[in-house]
């Protein structure tokens, strides 16, 4: 199953084809296909000799000096003195922090997401949560290199869990670069119902027993605000302390799930001595932060490793394979 995203220009242009056509009312075209009215009638026009050179100039400069993102992401995980010259690798794994997901400020929902029915289907129940990925990685991302990713929806599952109803998306990732495929990866969204006051959590999984290593860290509101900026993450479980606490339930601000996983790969990374071939990533339970987290992993066997997070009571919270 395969969905291609619907720009918002390509929607006004729609929206004013119904209307000329005499299909429907401006304001029931721009109601439909999701228009502001305020931005029906724009118009594109030419750039100006100024606004060219402007243009012209900022390209050159981002040829020029093609490593910010990197040292963004360096300064996050306190890499001292990062260089990145042209060409050179990029930590395989640093790849879920490019590609974004941008959407205009007025096509966002209550829970900060984009709105759904662009490329994620119009699911109605209204909780959305990252469930885990599994990504095989190939040639890799060099700096500088100019990366395509195509997504398309694999499957759209609904289920019935211990909290009620649930729906299941899973996605695939493609990024190539030259027609060379650098990655894939399966992504799994969830769906949930909203969280029922005073209801009971559920019961705790365990953690191996088998651990070649460990260590804590204590994630806090500027690593994750930090972190939510480098991704342009705007779900508000992140963010807005009194959101969580009203709408989902939830103690205080809610560990990305990306930024946990971040950081237990890096952690892998430095015992292992070695990049990823593979990740196999699975979210079992919130961690939160202000609150210590303890990464660990098993010793390597056949070329792989199971590391894992687990929160302050030595529940899982992140189960993972290092491939």
């Amino acid at each position: 199953m395969r969905k291609k995203v619907v720009s918002p220009a390509h929607r006004r242009t729609l929206a004013q084809q119904a209307v000329k056509a005499g299909l429907c009312s401006q304001r029931a075209a721009c109601r439909i296909l999701r228009v502001a009215r305020s931005t029906y009638g724009y118009q594109g026009r030419a750039p100006t000799l100024g606004e060219a050179q402007l243009r012209k100039r900022l390209l050159a400069l981002s040829d020029e000096e093609p490593r910010y993102g990197y040292r963004r992401i360096a300064a996050l995980l306190d890499i001292a003195d990062p260089d990145f010259p042209a060409g050179s690798l990029i930590p395989p794994h640093w790849y879920a922090m490019f590609f974004p997901e941008i959407a205009p400020q007025s096509q966002l929902g209550p829970d900060g997401h984009p709105r759904r029915g662009d490329f994620l289907p119009p699911v109605a129940l209204p909780r959305r949560m990252f469930a885990g990925r599994r990504v095989r990685f190939a040639g890799g991302l060099r700096v500088g290199d100019v990366a395509t990713k195509r997504s398309d929806i694999l499957s759209i599952t609904p289920k019935i869990g211990r909290s009620g109803a649930m729906v299941f998306v899973t996605i695939r990732h493609r990024i190539s670069v030259a027609g060379r495929e650098a990655l894939v990866e399966e992504q799994d969204v969830v769906y949930r119902d909203a969280a029922t006051p005073g209801a009971a959590p559920a019961a705790p999984t365990p953690t191996p027993r088998d651990a070649a290593w460990s260590e804590t860290v204590t994630p806090t509101t500027p690593l994750l605000f930090r972190y939510s900026s480098v991704t342009y993450n705007t779900h508000r479980i992140h963010y807005d302390a009194d959101y969580v606490r009203a709408e989902e339930g939830y103690p205080a601000l809610v560990m990305n799930g990306g930024l946990t996983a971040l950081l237990l790969v890096e952690a892998a990374i430095r015992r292992y001595g070695r990049q990823p071939a593979g990740l196999d990533i699975r979210n079992v339970s919130p961690l939160f932060v202000d609150r210590p987290v303890t990464l660990a992993g098993s010793a390597p066997v056949d070329g792989k490793a199971a590391i894992w997070a687990a929160n302050p009571d030595g529940a899982l919270a992140v189960s993972a394979t290092f491939l």
